[in-house]
C-alpha cells in the first residue's frame, strides 16, 4: 500500500481521526479493507468435461482463472479468503463476517458488502433462505445477544438497537420501512458522519422484532425479471443497524456503532440480459453508480486530492465503508461457467483494487449532553468578586473573603488547569469549579474535568501563548497604522494651508432654496400672430415674461427673503378664448365622426363615443359636458382644451391656410 501514506492526508478519513478517543497527537490505525471471493456451483449442476469451469480455486485464500490473452496461461489472484463452490453460509458468515461485529461494542462503524455481477449469488449470500440464512440473518441474530449480555443489569453500559432499511433506485434513495417517504437526502454533520434526515429507524430488542419490520420491507424492494435471473434486484439494498451504548456512571460517555449491511444489484451486459424499456434504463443506472464505485477505489489507491464520493448516490453513502472509518468487508461474487467470463474477470479486478483501499477507523465517543449542562449558580456567583461585592453587606463582606480564597488554593493543589488560575477570571474560575465539585458528587470513576495529562497540557499552554502574542501584534500593527492615518491627515491639512493662506469660516446659516419652475411656451400658428400685429385692437402677447418672486428661507432669517425669477406665464384675450369654445362646442354637435377625429387627443374611438352620445342624449350645452362620454376623465378633458382652443381660434380668425 505505496499510496496510503498520501492518500490518508487527502480523503476524509483524516478529518475524523481527530475524533478519536486516543487524543488528537495520534492518529487512528489503518485498517485495510479485507476482501473475500465467493465461487457459486453450477447453477444447472451440468458441471463436466464438455464445460468445465474458468475459475478454479487453489487454496483457502488464493485461485486461478484462465487468460483470455492466452488459453495456456492462468491469471493468479490472492485475497484474504476464497469460499469454493462446496461452502457454505456458516463458513462465509463465521469466517469473515463475525469477527467484525466486536467493534460495533466498542462505538466504531462495519461494514459488509456483496459485490459481483447478476446471477452470480450476491443475495443468496446476504438474505439466504430459510433452510441456509445469509449474513444478515446471522449477523442480527449475534448483534443482539451481544448487546443483551453487554447491557444486562449490573454491567457499566445500557444499549440500544436499531435498524433502517433502504434502497437506492435509479439515484433515488427510498426508505423500505415507509414507502410513502418518497426520495430522500444524504447529508453530512460537522463531524463528518454521514446520514439521511427522515430515514425511519425502528428499535429491535430481539431477533423477532427484527423479522416483524425487514420481512415486509424487503417485499417492497425493486426485483425484476432477466434473461439470466428471474429475481434480478434492480437497486441497491442497505441495511443500518445502529447500536448506541449509554454509560450508567461517571463520567457518563456515550458511543455510537453503525452496521452497513449492503446488497449491490450486479453489473450487468444488456446484450446477454435482453434489458429493454424499464429494464433498460435501471440497467443503466446500476452500471454508472458501479462505474462511480470504481473511479472512488482507483482514486483511494492513487492518493488524489479529490475523490468523486459526491457522484453517485452509492458512493456517497459508502464513505465511511470505503476510505472513510469503518472495518469493511467486501464479498465478491463470482460465477463458474464460461459465459460469465468477463464478468468474473472484472469482478475480480475491482476486488483486487479494493483490497488496496486504507480506513481508518475510530471510536465514536462523546459526553452525554446531561452531564455537560449548565451549572445552577447563585446570584453572587453569577455576579462575580465585584458585582458580589457590592450585593452583599460590609458585614458579609469580611467573612467571606477568606471562603473563596482557600476554596481556590485547595482546588488549584488538586486540579492541573490549562492556564494559571491567577490569571483565570475568578467568576469563570468559581463556575469550573462549582462543576467539577458536582462531578465528583455524582461518581468517584473518571478523572476530574479540569485535569489532563501534562503533554497535552504543555501543548495547550503554548498555543495560547502563541495566540496572546499573536494578538499582541496584531495590536501595535494597528496603532501603527492608525499613527500613520493621523500623520497622513496632518500632511494634507498643511498642503491645503499652504495652497489657500485665506481660511474659510464655517458658513453661519444654511440656505434652502426652492426648485424652479419649468419654464413653458405655446408655439402659435404665423397667421394668427401676423394678424393679431396688423389688428389695432387684439391683444398680441401671447407669452408674456412675468417676473415672479420666489421665497429662499434661511435657517437664521426670523422671515424668509424673497428674490425675484424669470418666468413666463400665459395671457390669451378672453374674445379669443370664447371663439376656441364656440367652434369646439359646434363641432361636438354638428361633425361627424371624421370631423371629430381632426381634433386633438381624439381617435377613432372616442369619435364613435361622442356621436353615439349625441345621438342618446341630444346636443351638448358646452364644451364641458364631454366629461360625461364614457371613457372621458377630468384629466383628460383638461389636455383636451389646452391642445384645441388655440389651435380652433386660431384657425377661426385666420381662415384656411
Amino acid at each position: 500500500t505505496k499510496a496510503g501514506g498520501s492518500r490518508d492526508r487527502d480523503h476524509l478519513g483524516a478529518g475524523r481521526c481527530r475524533l478519536s478517543k486516543i487524543g488528537a497527537s495520534r492518529r487512528p490505525p489503518p485498517a485495510r479493507v479485507r476482501v473475500a471471493v465467493r465461487l457459486r456451483p453450477f447453477v444447472d449442476g451440468t458441471a463436466g468435461a464438455s464445460n468445465p469451469p474458468c475459475v478454479r480455486g487453489m487454496d483457502s485464500c488464493s485461485l486461478e482463472i484462465a487468460n483470455w490473452r492466452n488459453h495456456q496461461e492462468t491469471l493468479k489472484y490472492q485475497f484474504d479468503a476464497f469460499y469454493g463452490e462446496r461452502s457454505t453460509q456458516q463458513d462465509i458468515y463465521a469466517g469473515s463476517v463475525q469477527p467484525i461485529l466486536r467493534h460495533l461494542l466498542e462505538g466504531q462503524n462495519a461494514s459488509v458488502l456483496a459485490y459481483g455481477p447478476t446471477g452470480a449469488g450476491k443475495t443468496h449470500t446476504m438474505l439466504g433462505s430459510p433452510e441456509q440464512p445469509g449474513v444478515i440473518p446471522r449477523a442480527l441474530m449475534d448483534l443482539l445477544q451481544l448487546t443483551r449480555e453487554e447491557g444486562a443489569e449490573g454491567r457499566p453500559w445500557a444499549l440500544c438497537v436499531t435498524m433502517s432499511y433502504l434502497e437506492i433506485y435509479q439515484e433515488k434513495v427510498l426508505d423500505l420501512l415507509d414507502s410513502t417517504s418518497g426520495d430522500l437526502v444524504i447529508r453530512e454533520d460537522c463531524r463528518g458522519n454521514i446520514l439521511i434526515p427522515g430515514l425511519t429507524q425502528k428499535p429491535i430488542t430481539s431477533f423477532a422484532d427484527f423479522e416483524r419490520h425487514f420481512l415486509p420491507a424487503s417485499r417492497n424492494r425493486t426485483v425484476g425479471a432477466t434473461r439470466l435471473n428471474q429475481r434480478s434486484s434492480r437497486s441497491h439494498a442497505v441495511l443500518l443497524v445502529k447500536v448506541d451504548q449509554r454509560e450508567r456512571l461517571a463520567p457518563f460517555r456515550q458511543r455510537e456503532g453503525k452496521l452497513y449491511l449492503i446488497d449491490l444489484a450486479g453489473s450487468e451486459d444488456n446484450r446477454r440480459t435482453g434489458n429493454k424499456g424499464l429494464r433498460l434504463k435501471e440497467s443503466g443506472a446500476i452500471n454508472a453508480s458501479l462505474f462511480v464505485l470504481g473511479k472512488v477505489v482507483d482514486a483511494l489507491n492513487q492518493g488524489l486530492p479529490r475523490v468523486p464520493y459526491r457522484d453517485s448516490k452509492l458512493t456517497r453513502l459508502l464513505q465511511d465503508s470505503l476510505g472513510g472509518s469503518a472495518h469493511s468487508i467486501l464479498i465478491a461474487n463470482i460465477a463458474p461457467e464460461r459465459h460469465f467470463y468477463l464478468d468474473t474477470v472484472s469482478a475480480l479486478n475491482f476486488a483486487a483494487r479494493t483490497k488496496e483501499v486504507i480506513n481508518r477507523p475510530f471510536t465514536n465517543e462523546s459526553l452525554q449532553p446531561h452531564v455537560l449542562g449548565p451549572v445552577k449558580l447563585s446570584q453572587k456567583e453569577l455576579l462575580g468578586p465585584p458585582e458580589a461585592k457590592k450585593a452583599r453587606g460590609p458585614e458579609e463582606e469580611e467573612i467571606g473573603s477568606a471562603e473563596p480564597m482557600a476554596a481556590s488554593a485547595s482546588a488549584s493543589q488538586k486540579l492541573s488547569p490549562l492556564q494559571k488560575l491567577s490569571s483565570m477570571d475568578p467568576a469563570m474560575l468559581e463556575r469550573l469549579l462549582s462543576l467539577d465539585r458536582l462531578l465528583a458528587s455524582q461518581g468517584s470513576q473518571g478523572a476530574p474535568l479540569l485535569s489532563t495529562p501534562k503533554r497535552e497540557r504543555m501543548v495547550l499552554m503554548k498555543t495560547v501563548e502563541e495566540k496572546d502574542l499573536e494578538i499582541e501584534r496584531l495590536k501595535m500593527k494597528q496603532k501603527e497604522l492608525e499613527a500613520k492615518v493621523l500623520a497622513q491627515k496632518a500632511e494634507d491639512s498643511k498642503e491645503k494651508e499652504n495652497h489657500c493662506p485665506t481660511i474659510l469660516r464655517p458658513l453661519l446659516h444654511r440656505t434652502v432654496t426652492v426648485a424652479k419652475p419649468l419654464k413653458k411656451a405655446v408655439v402659435m400658428p404665423l397667421q394668427l400672430i401676423q394678424e393679431q400685429a396688423a389688428s389695432p385692437n387684439a391683444e398680441i402677447h401671447i407669452l408674456k415674461n412675468k417676473g415672479r418672486k420666489r421665497k429662499v428661507e434661511s435657517l437664521d432669517a426670523p422671515e424668509p427673503e424673497e428674490k425675484a425669477e424669470d418666468c413666463w406665464e400665459l395671457q390669451i384675450s378672453p374674445e379669443l378664448l370664447a371663439h376656441g369654445r364656440q367652434k369646439i362646442l359646434d363641432l361636438l354637435n354638428e361633425g361627424s365622426a371624421r370631423d371629430l377625429r381632426s381634433l386633438q387627443r381624439i381617435g377613432p374611438k372616442k369619435a364613435q363615443l361622442i356621436v353615439g352620445w349625441r345621438q342618446l342624449h341630444g346636443p351638448f350645452s358646452q364644451v364641458e359636458d364631454l366629461e360625461r362620454v364614457e371613457g372621458i376623465t377630468g384629466k383628460q378633458m383638461e389636455s383636451f382644451l389646452k391642445a384645441n382652443i388655440l389651435g380652433l381660434a386660431a384657425g377661426q380668425r385666420c381662415g384656411p391656410s
